[in-house]
């Protein structure tokens, strides 16, 4: 049976997704991080099939979603979207810092994200070395380049920004040191699954296929550490194959 506690953790609300019996002992991790507009309730179907191969699965709320919404509309939270992201990179380190002092986890700590928890991943790669393995479902590497190709979007759309050029240009120069894209050396040979739909129209495919043959050079000692799937038919939308190969990944890489 797998057990599901509603908790809070540094302030943060969590789903915690264990075996039963096995909530006090000491397990190898897995953070899921959920897209823009989603909630950690929403992809419990992760957390259940790893908990089942023995691992602690942490779905937190991002700022401002599930629990933490105040409300805002999809557009207005997209004008959030880096606040976002970067505090929960941050949070993630907290919740992690916590549950290792409370001997909950052991070194084997993966991280997984879908869409913008995908982005916040990546970004997470260039700021903690306890990330053991890694899983990106249709996200982007590319922070400053896909922040400028977003502020353009929203422009196009008639959307005002609440932001001068020049406070603009200050927050994608902050975006740049946790830009994996432009710090490939970060992931140190991590093993990295990477999935994305090819007619995908939120998160562009391409881009994120182009890192990918970019950091090849850098697993030649160990390619089956990186793996690309792509998928021919797929949208914005996560395929069940996506999900038990992700599985499949963190039992083989944690």
């Amino acid at each position: 049976m797998i057990e599901i506690h509603n908790e809070t953790i540094k302030n943060v609300p969590v789903l915690h997704v264990v075996k039963e019996g096995c909530k006090e002992k000491q397990l190898p991790a897995v953070f899921f991080l959920h897209g823009i507009t989603s909630a950690k309730e929403h992809n419990l179907h992760f957390g259940y099939l790893l908990a089942e191969k023995g691992f602690r699965v942490i779905l937190p709320d991002a700022n401002l979603h599930g629990a933490r919404s105040d409300g805002r509309k999809p557009d207005q939270l997209i004008l959030a979207f880096w606040d976002i992201v970067l505090q929960s990179i941050k949070e993630m380190g907290e919740i992690k810092e916590e549950l290792a002092r409370t001997q909950l986890i052991s070194s084997q700590i993966g991280v997984v994200g879908t869409s913008m928890g995908s982005i916040t991943m990546f970004g997470a790669l260039t700021q903690y070395e306890w990330i053991k393995a890694a899983v990106s479902l249709m996200g982007s590497p590319n922070y400053e380049k896909f922040a400028r190709e977003q502020t353009a979007a929203l422009i196009r759309a008639g959307l005002t920004i609440p932001y001068s050029e020049q406070e603009m240009e200050e927050i994608y120069a902050n975006l740049r040191s946790y830009d994996i894209s432009a710090r490939p050396e970060m992931l140190a040979g991590r093993p990295l699954f990477l999935w994305h739909g090819k007619l995908d129209q939120v998160v562009p495919f391409q881009p994120t296929f182009d890192f990918y043959e970019k950091i090849k050079p850098d697993y030649k000692k160990y390619p089956e550490h990186l793996y690309f799937l792509a998928d021919e038919q797929a949208q914005h939308k996560v395929t069940r194959e996506a999900l038990l190969k992700t599985v499949d990944w963190f039992s083989k890489y944690l």
